[in-house]
């Protein structure tokens, strides 16, 4: 529940950073949108350790591999 003009704000800030920075995108090939001159990510596989992000309170997830 968005409380105030601020709070709007914030989520609204939040959620385009992480659409433009993180969140993978079919179209591009799985990049994001600020890092369209890097190669596509590699596929993950049952073996692949993960680190999950909560963003906004756990409403967003941001996945990255652990080395």
């Amino acid at each position: 529940m968005i409380t105030g003009e601020r709070h709007l704000r914030l989520v609204v800030g939040e959620y385009a950073q992480h659409y433009n920075r993180h969140r993978p995108h079919r179209s591009l090939g799985q990049r994001v949108p600020n890092r369209l001159s890097e190669p596509e990510p590699l596929t993950a596989t049952d073996n692949t350790r993960l680190r999950r992000r909560d963003r906004l309170g756990g409403l967003i997830h941001e996945y990255t591999q652990v080395a």
